[in-house]
């Protein structure tokens, strides 16, 4: 636990100290913002900062910093590191500077800002990828709530007739076609900041409970090295596979398309800090928290944290997210905590789930130049992304590993988002004469942990572990030299 203290603390500090400077370093302003330049009643429109923080923190969050920390807790303390270091100096500051970005470009969205400082070849890639990977958000965010509700109730008729999940899934896809349509203040504006506090009543109880135990966890300093290989047969590499599993609480591309939906709602910009990096950092308390969790489920000594560990492997319990999340739920918050953390558990998902497509409708219509304002021009961009959806969705459902491909890809895709961001933040940087390094660092790292998953991984290309880290070191060299030959010729 004392390693969990540490890292807490760190995070609390990142934001007030390393946050301020990336905050002066942009040097926000009194300028008109979007939501009152271009006021429109649908998209743009101005909410008051605590709701935009609370509906900013639920949109990011999803089950990334719940399900990803718990899958990546079985690394062991490793997970801390990349939690603490990654969200203070990666995920806030990608997320920040997409934020500010788009409201300094009058709340445009991921594939315009690449434009406008990678190219427009690069943009029309971004255009189609993004697109790709808000659908793949929209359909992974679809079954996961969808089986945490199955375990609580599903009419026994339905799921005889049409099959397991089935009721939940139906239900929550028709929420998502609603929300993606209405404003942004009408559904979204008025129910998520209850979802966003029932997600942080869950964290802050399970806190708690964790203190009044004070399991005895590995810490930092007992090896960081895969803790799972002999427990838990795990054996995939800590890099890059950490760095792909835990990416909400750390740093996650997919942040960087719902943060243009914010931008469009803040009065000032000089709110930025407290509502993009300070969502950033409030999402990786709620992944330590839950890696923490799960390192009690898998590692506290002299035995797991459940008696019925063996019952629960049988279950697929020690690797099934969903599972955990009950267990965890029911047994140390008892009835009305246990609903409460689950409500939040299951809102983050759908609630990441529509503004999923929200954004790619938004994402969409900007490539069209399809104005918004009219509900037939909304209605053009949805029912095509919608009819394409459902059926990603059913070829998931029909195939049995349907859902483990989509997350497997989503993951690596959702980094790779992130790697462009971070350039895009870097050439800005370059361009107005700041200090670019603060996102060149954490740009080159992810432009590693990607290539490098992406060679290594066996559904991409398989390659042995010196022949992917050795192309990794020669990409790393490639990226450098085209930075800097670039930076001196514009200089």
């Amino acid at each position: 636990m004392i390693s969990f203290v540490i890292a807490l603390i760190a995070l609390v500090l990142g934001y007030f100290l390393y946050g301020r400077f990336v905050d002066r370093v942009f040097g926000p302003d009194g300028r008109p913002t979007p939501a009152v330049a271009k006021a429109d009643g649908v998209d743009f429109v101005v909410l008051p900062n605590w709701k935009v923080f609370m509906i900013q923190f639920l949109n990011i969050a999803g089950t990334g910093p719940i399900f990803g920390a718990i899958m990546g807790a079985k690394f062991g303390p490793v997970a801390y590191l990349w939690i603490v270091f990654g969200c203070i100096f990666a995920g806030a500051v990608h997320d920040y500077m997409c934020g500010m970005l788009s409201i300094r470009h009058g709340g445009a969205n991921l594939p315009d800002l690449v434009g406008d400082y990678l190219g427009r070849r690069t943009q029309q890639v971004m255009l189609v990828f993004s697109v790709l990977l808000l659908m793949m958000v929209g359909v992974v965010f679809v079954y996961s709530p969808a089986e945490i509700l199955t375990r609580l109730w599903e009419p026994e008729f339905f799921s005889n007739l049409m099959g397991h999940n089935t009721f939940w899934i139906i239900l929550i896809f028709l929420y998502y076609i609603l929300a993606t349509m209405l404003p942004v203040d009408k559904i979204i504006g008025r129910f998520y900041p209850l979802f966003a506090f029932s997600l942080l009543f869950m964290a802050v109880a399970l806190m708690v409970v964790l203190f009044v135990k004070m399991p005895t966890l590995p810490e930092v300093w007992d090896g960081l090295g895969n803790r799972g290989v002999d427990r838990l047969g795990f054996s995939d590499p800590v890099f890059p596979c950490l760095f792909i599993t835990i990416a909400c609480g750390a740093i996650s591309g997919f942040h960087a398309t719902q943060s243009p939906l914010m931008a469009r709602c803040v009065k000032d910009e000089r709110m930025a800090r407290p509502i993009f990096y300070g969502a950033m950092i409030t999402e990786g308390i709620v992944a330590l928290i839950w890696a923490t969790v799960a390192m009690y489920f898998f590692y506290n000594e002299p035995t797991p944290g459940y008696e019925l560990m063996a019952a629960a492997q049988e279950t697929g319990a020690h690797t099934s997210a969903p599972s955990v999340v009950n267990i965890v739920c029911n047994d140390w918050l008892g009835v009305f905590g246990g609903i409460l953390a689950l409500l939040g558990v299951v809102a983050a998902p759908i609630t990441s789930g529509d503004t999923a497509f929200r954004s790619a409708r938004l994402i969409i219509a900007d490539f069209l130049k399809f104005e918004q304002h009219s509900i037939h021009h909304r209605l053009m961009v949805s029912v095509p992304m919608f009819a394409a959806a459902i059926a990603l969705l059913m070829w998931q459902m029909a195939d049995a590993d349907g859902f483990q491909k989509i997350w497997s890809w989503f993951g690596w895709s959702n980094q790779t988002l992130a790697v462009f961001t971070l350039w895009t933040a870097t050439v800005y940087l370059v361009q107005e004469n700041k200090p670019f390094w603060m996102t060149l660092v954490p740009a080159l790292f992810m432009t590693v942990v990607c290539s490098t998953f992406l060679l290594i991984s066996k559904q991409a290309f398989g390659l042995s572990p010196a022949i992917s880290y050795t192309c990794s070191i020669l990409i790393l060299m490639i990226a450098l030299v085209w930075f800097f030959s670039w930076k001196k010729r514009r200089a």
